[in-house]
């Protein structure tokens, strides 16, 4: 899948996402979502790094794609562990099957996890310690985003992978114990990568997935806010530019869309 031509596309969006919020929020009876600012870097078509700022709502559909990994998360390349926040458009990074491929896109907010929204919702993280999946998984604690997901089935899921493999939720493995809830009350920086094609990376040890929206995401979007949340990406064009799923996701209805 070649990368488009989206600087100019980007400019447009640009230009055109006020006008896109203000027709959302004054549609009758929705209310005007907060706003959120988003960073993004990306490749040009050229193969330059390309910094971009978007302001866009305050959905989860928009902030999915950039809570997985917080500040410090060491992922795997082929030149070694890289903390989150050093990688960058161009490297490659090591996926399950022993492949490399190159990040295309890398997202980042930052946001309070302990505190509520305009809708009341929270950010909690999810910190994993040490060894919890095995030796050296993960290599030392592990904090994640709360839009992160593990390639492991928790023992109340098991039922839904029948004996395959499952993407699921970090809230998932939640016991209090060895994987807990932590909402710090001060800015905490978040991160997420999308490759060419969903894949599952390693990052601390554990192996977690790269960012798709899912399956049910062209469902959850009106035609402007689709507009809107595609200019966050330079290398799609359409929702189906983010191509398959690798796995099956538990969470979001992904599985009973998949195995249906």
């Amino acid at each position: 899948m070649p990368i488009p031509h989206s600087l100019t596309r980007a400019a447009r969006n640009a230009v055109g996402t006020s006008a896109l919020l203000r027709d959302v929020g004054t549609q009758r009876g929705v209310r005007r979502p907060k706003l959120r600012r988003y960073e993004v870097s990306c490749l040009s078509p050229e193969g330059e790094i390309v910094q971009a700022r978007h302001i866009a709502p305050a959905l989860p559909i928009f902030e999915d794609a950039f809570c997985a990994f917080t500040r410090g998360s060491l992922v795997e390349t082929d030149q070694g562990p890289m903390a989150i926040e050093d990688l960058l458009p161009g490297d490659m990074v090591v996926t399950q099957d022993g492949s490399a491929q190159k990040v295309l896109w890398k997202g980042s907010l930052t946001l309070v996890p302990g505190q509520p929204d305009s809708r009341g919702r929270t950010h909690p993280l999810t910190r994993i310690m040490a060894d919890t999946f095995g030796m050296q998984k993960p290599l030392s604690g592990v904090i994640a985003g709360p839009s992160a997901r593990l390639l492991a089935t928790p023992g109340h899921l098991r039922h839904l992978a029948d004996g395959g493999q499952l993407l699921a939720p970090v809230q998932e493995f939640l016991d209090g114990l060895s994987v807990i809830e932590t909402m710090p009350p001060t800015p905490v920086e978040l991160f997420h990568i999308c490759l060419r094609r969903h894949s599952v990376i390693r990052v601390d040890g554990l192996q977690f997935e790269t960012y798709h929206p899912g399956i049910n995401a062209i469902r959850m979007l009106g035609q402007s806010l689709r507009s809107l949340y595609l200019g966050l990406f330079a290398h799609v064009d359409s929702m189906g530019d983010f191509g398959p799923l690798l796995l099956p996701r538990a969470g979001d209805g992904e599985i009973d869309a998949i195995t249906a």
